[in-house]
């Protein structure tokens, strides 16, 4: 898996050598016009001989840069940083060595400093990579071997050892123990694990040995589609570095007509080599995407894959917000709300024998069950004939009693005169053929959801807040007045929900948020998807970003670190480019020499794309709710 990561990250189309390092251009540079100025100034050595390190400069350096701006010439692609390939030119005709030595350093020095923000925003995916096992240990028959990770197929019966990183997806098949699935699911417990149970490839195991058997070859399996959607996140062109493109297709012009202009009214070409020089803003545009990726660093580090980082442009401009319910607007763990009894029965009994048969079932509901007499401190009982047949419900003897668990549909043709239907999910218990008792269940809405839709329209300008589900229309509507959604939408189909979404879509930027796979086609038709958990593959495919714990917060945190990213990126640009345009008229009246502005510009572009690292860096608080 780690190999098939690196691999797809080193295919680059080849390139000339130094310009896929501008560190190497960026140090010849320096130590060129180092040297020019030591032999110039300190040895007084001939003209000839100190304008050797500059000619160096120019021969290597010079082509390198220039060859790709040509390039682009040739497939009509005219932008702003072909103002610095005219400075070159210019000071290289009009004998300006030390000027021309000073832009390549402007263009080297800020592309170099655009791969290392990207290196920052890579080493996220490193750390994953890194933290994965390159062997997996594999039995057959009686005998265990280390084998990569590539050579594990689907079937093999895997061994983890205890603290050991489980290597793929897969079920396990002997032995008893926990797994941390953290940094995975957001879960900050241990999970049990006894055979039958799911593993996920990331997940730590705990203090003892599991055999598993593989369901999902190494690429295939949860951690490696992580990586994946990080490595897109890489590879993929920003949307928002479009604005750099936009204010070139304007700067260019104007900057080459304030040149000329300079030239003409002066009639002294070195005014317009200087108004070009303290023009040239190819560093200053590096700015935008270095911002991008400062933001995808910092997203990653709170737990936040950003998969399309067109998104961080867009996800603050949403107006409208759609959710689903189940795990996104509550946890997705249903909790015993109430029990009814029949007469002749007392809560406690009806607990304590739903309980001991509910020990041995895996449907969701037993888990709610067991927790509520773990609560009332009841011991189980002894259970015998147990049986759970798909849309029977769970029968077994308790304490020689017939004891059945069932949903009321199994019942109706009973005519029992039941308890009426409620909001909820919902289990009859029947012993000995006897009505016994109701159990009412609730997903618990969120903490946080109320306060959370309270705040989008006052701090995130979001004026439509939608809730759509596939659940009944009771349980929709009990949730959506427990938060405060007012325009909700129930028992929908996936396709039901992507025509929604497509209808919302097309009157203003829309986010949809959701955690299930029958949510992924909704991700996809929205302005921006967010998938809660990576609990599914498929979702996480089709969302632009996935937030590994599930929480609101995250939500929050995403939308600031959107509006942070463009803020900063916005200043770096405009601002950088206002003083540059005040630069170029100073040069254009002869108050800037061609040194000078090479110098000012130099300035200029390292602090605009220094002001887009600081996008990378912590803040104290990324919240307002």
């Amino acid at each position: 898996m780690t190999q098939a990561v690196a691999t797809a990250r080193v295919e680059k189309p080849r390139v000339p050598t130094l310009w896929t390092r501008p560190n190497s251009i960026a140090l010849l540079t320096i130590t060129g016009i180092l040297l020019h100025l030591f032999l110039r100034y300190l040895l007084s050595t001939p003209r000839i001989a100190w304008q050797v390190p500059l000619f160096v400069v120019l021969i290597i350096g010079g082509v390198f840069l220039l060859v790709p701006l040509t390039q682009k010439l040739f497939a009509r692609e005219f932008g702003s940083d072909h103002l610095a390939g005219i400075s070159i030119i210019t000071s290289v005709i009009l004998g300006e060595y030390l000027v021309a030595a000073i832009v390549i350093l402007m263009l080297s020095g800020g592309t170099a400093l655009e791969q290392y923000a990207s290196r920052r925003a890579s080493s996220v995916l490193d750390a994953l990579a890194k933290r994965m096992p390159q062997v997996a240990h594999r039995k057959y028959a009686s005998a265990l071997s280390d084998v990569e990770l590539k050579d594990i197929a689907i079937g093999d019966t895997l061994v983890i050892f205890p603290h050991e990183i489980c290597p793929v997806d897969g079920v396990v098949i002997e032995g008893h123990g926990k797994m941390n699935e953290a940094y995975l699911t957001g879960e900050p417990f241990e999970i049990a694990k006894t055979p039958g149970s799911e593993v996920l490839s990331g997940s730590i195991n705990g203090d003892a040995a599991l055999h598993i058997r593989a369901g999902k070859l190494a690429l295939d399996s949860r951690y490696a589609r992580i990586m994946r959607v990080m490595q897109d996140a890489e590879q993929r062109r920003p949307r928002i570095r479009r604005l750099g493109d936009a204010l070139g297709a304007w700067y260019t012009p104007v900057a080459l007509l304030l040149a000329g202009i300079a030239w003409a009214a002066s009639g002294e070409s070195h005014r317009f080599l200087a108004v070009l020089v303290v023009a040239t803003p190819c560093p200053l545009l590096i700015s935008i995407p270095v911002a991008v990726m400062g933001a995808i660093s910092l997203s990653a580090r709170r737990g936040i894959i950003i998969k399309n980082p067109a998104v961080l442009e867009q996800i603050d401009r949403c107006r409208t917000l759609i959710f689903d319910k189940t795990g996104t607007l509550t946890y997705g763990k249903p909790s015993l709300s109430e029990i009814l009894c029949a007469p002749g029965f007392a809560k406690d009994e009806v607990l304590r024998v739903t309980a001991s048969l509910e020990h041995y079932s895996k449907h969701p509901l037993s888990r709610a069950i067991l927790e509520a007499a773990q609560s009332a401190n009841l011991p189980a009982e002894l259970v015998s004939e147990i049986s759970e047949r798909p849309g029977e419900g769970l029968r077994g003897k308790v304490n020689r009693h017939s004891v059945w668990i069932t949903n009321r549909k199994k019942v109706v043709e009973r005519q029992l005169a039941l308890p009426p239907v409620a909001p909820g999910l919902e289990c009859l218990l029947f012993v000995d053929d006897v009505y016994a008792a109701s159990f009412r269940f609730h997903d618990m809405p969120r903490a946080e959801g109320r306060t959370f839709i309270k705040h989008l329209r006052p701090r995130h300008a979001v004026n439509h807040i939608l809730l759509v589900s596939g659940d009944r229309d009771q349980e929709v509507r009990h949730l959506a007045k427990q938060v405060g959604i007012t325009e909700l939408y129930s028992a929908k189909s996936p396709e039901d929900k992507v025509a929604i979404v497509r209808q919302e879509a097309a009157q203003a930027p829309t986010l949809f948020l959701g955690d299930g796979i029958n949510d992924a086609p909704a991700m996809q038709a929205a302005t921006v998807g967010v998938a809660f958990g990576a609990q599914s593959d498929i979702t996480s495919e089709a969302a632009d970003a996935v937030i590994l714990e599930t929480s609101l917060g995250r939500v929050d945190e995403l939308m600031h670190i959107a509006r942070r990213m463009r803020h900063i990126a916005l200043q770096s640009a405009i601002g950088g480019i206002a003083l540059s345009i005040l630069g170029m008229f100073a040069a254009a009246f002869g108050y800037l020499p061609p040194i000078g502005g090479a110098i000012a510009q130099e300035i200029i572009d390292l602090a605009a794309v220094l002001n887009a690292v600081r996008v990378a860096l912590p803040t104290h608080s990324l919240t307002d709710f």
